[in-house]
């Protein structure tokens, strides 16, 4: 008996693809992996920085989760667009899809609200731009991407120095540190207590991460949770202006100031190196100076399915 090919879903909710013999060939590396690929992004219809109208975007995610040959809904790429949309996705009818959404960056915002609206269980993970289209595609990042979904846990570790020692089991939530803040006080923000809450981000200085965190300790959300995880924090330039002021230093005063123990390594973020994590999964995080295991279950699976 064969096996049965999984059907990924393409659906560009923000950004559109820079380059389309690109976007191919990635379409084609994911076939050749056994997958059946429907592709709802339609290039020619890019409007301004976005794949499509705001109408048009939403279409591509609409019949992409009623797709009944589509187990995985992939994010084209991030950039920004999702927030447009957020009033008008019909986060229960996502949820009943039993679709696998993956993405990260800008897909945060679906993720939360899916979460927050229903949650409903998603994968902080690859997009079609660029993982799949590189010319040398990182073997780790889509090795972590089948190993999750496939399930049924998935187990992350990394090394870094300094960490607190902890040993904690709660929710998993998170993602991109800017797009969680901005959807703080409003119905697309998750109320998660216990959990543990990841963040990354990108072009962003440490000042700016020290006062998104700030501002989530001051509505309330860190405090409710058991531990906070940094993922990739990168792509920022320090002037002369800030005197030592680093990421080391922003490190120090938030493991002084923030009530949960704050750990560094999580190899997530906008690298070409990535994990895989279920957000919503019950995660078991386990820490020392000298690195981490978390493992994740209790999430859906394409065996599962």
């Amino acid at each position: 008996m064969s096996t049965p090919k999984i059907g990924i879903a393409i659906a560009a909710l923000g950004g559109y693809a820079l380059d389309q013999a690109k976007l191919e060939r990635g379409v084609e590396r994911l076939r050749a992996q056994g997958c059946v690929v429907h592709n709802y992004y339609e290039p020619d219809h890019k409007f301004q920085r976005f794949a499509g109208s705001d109408a048009g975007r939403l279409a591509q995610l609409n019949a992409a989760a009623a797709d009944p040959d589509v187990q995985v809904v992939m994010a084209l790429r991030g950039g920004y667009g999702i927030s447009r949309l957020l009033p008008e996705i019909d986060f229960e009818a996502m949820a009943a899809s039993g679709k696998l959404f993956v993405g990260y960056s800008d897909f945060t915002a679906f993720q939360m609200g899916l979460l927050a609206r229903t949650g409903g269980a998603s994968f902080a993970g690859p997009m079609m731009c660029d993982d799949f289209i590189r010319d040398v595609p990182n073997p780790f990042t889509l090795g972590q991407f089948w190993d999750c979904i496939r399930g049924p846990s998935h187990v992350v570790r990394g090394t870094a120095a300094g960490n607190p020692a902890v040993d904690v089991t709660g929710p998993l939530w998170g993602g991109n540190l800017a797009m969680l803040v901005h959807l703080l006080g409003t119905p697309y923000f998750p109320e998660i207590d216990g959990g543990i809450l990841f963040v990354e981000d990108v072009n962003e200085h440490p000042y700016r991460i020290e006062r998104m965190l700030l501002q989530l300790l001051h509505a309330g959300a860190i405090g409710r949770q058991k531990a906070v995880f940094l993922g990739d924090i990168s792509g920022y330039k320090l002037g002369a202006n800030d005197n030592g002021y680093d990421f080391d230093t922003m490190l120090a005063y938030l493991r002084e100031r923030l009530p949960v123990p704050v750990l560094t390594g999580l190899e997530f973020g906008h690298v070409q190196r990535r994990v895989t994590l279920p957000l919503g999964a019950q995660a078991h995080l386990v820490a020392d100076a000298n690195g981490y295991e978390m493992t994740m279950t209790g999430y859906p699976t394409l065996s599962g399915r």
